[in-house]
């Protein structure tokens, strides 16, 4: 059974900086994809950033040049460094993983991922 533990969350002033971590525990499989989705309430959650082991990267167009996701593939672990946060970068993010043979992890629907988080809270503060 893998779990997903995510941590690093917590009140960051706008324009500051936050680090998650997301370590599994038992294996997700070879090749994999792990990634970070992010929810308000009201609203779907969706894509922040996912990276394949391989090393390609999605990341959604709101957070580019500002989060970068990174990982260790062999030790199952994932970071997401969020520079320059926003107001509306609050909200709970969840740690997303599955096995796929996946060229580009873009093709990858979040109702795909087999593993996930319990979520970190992130709140900006204007």
């Amino acid at each position: 059974q893998v779990q997903l533990v995510e941590s690093g969350g917590g009140l960051v002033q706008s324009g500051g900086s936050v680090r998650l971590s997301c370590a599994a525990s038992g294996s997700i499989g070879t090749p994999n994809t792990m990634g970070w989705y992010r929810q308000v309430p009201g609203k779907h959650r969706e894509l922040v950033a996912t990276r394949t082991s391989n090393g390609d990267i999605d990341s959604a167009d709101s957070v580019k040049g500002r989060f970068t996701i990174s990982r260790d593939s062999a030790k199952n672990t994932a970071w997401l460094q969020m520079n320059s946060l926003k107001p509306e970068d609050t909200a709970v993010y969840y740690c997303a993983a599955v096995s796929l043979r996946v060229e580009v992890c873009s093709t990858i629907s979040k109702a795909e991922y087999a593993y996930w988080g319990q979520g970190t809270r992130v709140t900006v503060s204007s």
